[in-house]
C-alpha cells in the first residue's frame, strides 16, 4: 500500500497569500486607527464661518465705486475660503480684492479669486488687506443696511448685512 502524503499548498500559492497579507493587514490597522480617532472626538469639526460684522463705504465724489468689509470668523477646526460675494442691492460685479503697499505711500489693488478663514481663526477684512470692491446702489445714505450673500467653499452661503459708513469712521 501506498503512503499518502498530506496536501500542501504550491509555492505559487503561499507567496501569493503572503503578498495580499501585508495590504489587508496595513488597511485593518489603519481602520481601527481612524476608528478610534473618530470615536474619542479628535477628528475635529468641519469648517463654520459666521460673519460678525459687515460695513460698507459710502461712495464719494462722481464714482459710485466703493468696497465692503466683512469680520468672519471660524469656529472649525478646517480652514475655509470665501470664494464669491453677491447683492441684489449692487450695481454690477461684486469681487474680492486685495490691496499690498507699493512704497511711498502708495497702494495696489489685485482681484484675488478667494480669500482664507483659518481653522479656529478670522479674517477681518480691511482698506489694507482683503475687501470687497461692488458699485453701490443709487441712494445709498450713511447707516442703510445693505444685504449681501457670502459662498464659502465648505460652510456654503451666509446672509450678512453691511451698513453704510462713511470711510474715515
Amino acid at each position: 500500500m501506498s503512503e499518502r502524503h498530506p496536501w500542501r499548498p504550491t509555492r505559487r500559492l503561499t507567496d501569493t497569500l503572503v503578498a495580499a497579507l501585508a495590504p489587508v493587514t496595513a488597511c485593518a490597522v489603519a481602520l481601527g486607527g481612524l476608528t478610534v480617532w473618530v470615536g474619542t472626538g479628535q477628528a475635529g469639526t468641519p469648517a463654520h464661518v459666521d460673519v460678525t460684522e459687515g460695513r460698507v463705504f459710502l461712495p464719494y465724489g462722481d464714482t459710485r465705486d466703493t468696497a465692503a468689509f466683512f469680520d468672519l470668523t471660524n469656529s472649525g477646526d478646517a480652514d475655509d475660503r470665501l470664494v464669491e460675494v453677491t447683492s441684489a442691492a449692487t450695481d454690477g460685479d461684486i469681487s474680492l480684492s486685495r490691496h499690498r503697499a507699493v512704497g511711498d505711500g502708495a497702494a495696489a489693488k489685485e482681484t484675488v479669486e478667494s480669500a482664507t478663514v483659518p481653522a479656529d481663526g478670522e479674517l477681518a477684512m480691511s482698506p489694507h488687506g482683503v475687501d470687497v470692491t461692488l458699485r453701490a446702489g443709487e441712494r445709498w445714505q450713511v447707516g442703510d443696511r445693505v444685504p449681501f450673500t457670502l459662498h464659502f467653499e465648505h460652510t456654503g452661503p451666509v446672509e450678512a448685512v453691511a451698513v453704510v459708513v462713511r470711510p474715515a469712521s
